[in-house]
């Protein structure tokens, strides 16, 4: 079960307004949320939580650490400032350097949290981005909750990760847009509407059903074939000539849609 904050975070709220309000720089703004990984996230502010860290040569705001490993880098902006995700830029790079695929944005009162992948450059997408000042208690207990030191240990951040990674557009869209589920719809629709339809026209229609968001994410329409072929179990059977179908059947399905 993920750690509860909502009473902590409750509490340090209210530091973190008077920060913004009193437009404190940088490096006070590191110390605000300093504080916040010691009192609320339950980190050992010696040993886990490392100022101005040298990571390969160079510095980043917090370094949080477990058992000596870093977990966690931190780039810390003005209290007052609006974030973006390319404040994230120096902190990817150190990350790069050290494998590290957590970094985490933060001016105090805003915390975005992202994942970093390796494998063609330096990529990362946003996990979460949370207003304390704002947000509904529950959100921001929830989401900032993955970073309590219990929850890093546990790897319940990486597993909403790869939750997330799940449900999204793109491998939902992977699924729908298989062979075989639009074969299976093609068949419903055949049975409850007496009419024969393209598995293509099928693809077309369930994509518009998309957000425009979830559309750009999905990117061009394709129909991804199956990559395992039915075997049977008589060989006599797969030795035997093939049938042509009836010329009333409709023709073969392509593999893709062009759009």
């Amino acid at each position: 079960m993920r750690v509860n904050i909502a009473k902590p975070v409750k509490r340090f709220v209210p530091h973190l307004i008077r920060a913004r309000d009193e437009n404190l720089n940088e490096a006070e703004t590191v110390k605000f949320i300093g504080m916040f990984f010691k009192d609320v996230l339950g980190y050992d502010e010696v040993a886990e939580i490392t100022y101005e860290s040298k990571i390969k040569e160079k510095f980043v705001d917090i370094a949080v650490k477990i058992n000596g490993v870093v977990r966690l880098l931190v780039e810390a902006k003005r209290a007052g400032v609006t974030l973006r995700d390319r404040h994230i830029d120096q902190a990817r790079h150190y990350a790069a350097d050290a494998n590290i695929r957590w970094v985490l944005l933060s001016n105090g009162i805003v915390w975005n949290l992202y994942h970093l992948t390796f494998e063609e450059g330096v990529d990362y997408e946003r996990m979460f981005s949370v207003d304390i000042a704002s947000d509904p208690i529950e959100k921001v207990s929830e989401c900032l909750g993955l970073l309590h030191r219990k929850s890093l240990i546990k790897g319940e951040h990486e597993e909403f990760w790869q939750r997330r990674v799940a449900l999204s557009p793109e491998s939902i869209a992977r699924v729908l847009f298989s062979e075989n589920v639009l074969r299976f719809i093609r068949k419903e629709i055949r049975k409850r509407e007496e009419i024969l339809i393209d598995i293509e026209d099928i693809a077309k229609e369930l994509f518009q059903t998309f957000s425009p968001t979830a559309q750009g994410r999905i990117g061009a329409v394709k129909i991804y074939k199956s990559k395992h072929k039915h075997k049977t179990k008589d060989k006599r059977v797969s030795e035997a000539p093939p049938i042509s179908p009836p010329a009333s059947l409709p023709t073969p399905e392509v593999d893709a849609i062009k759009r």
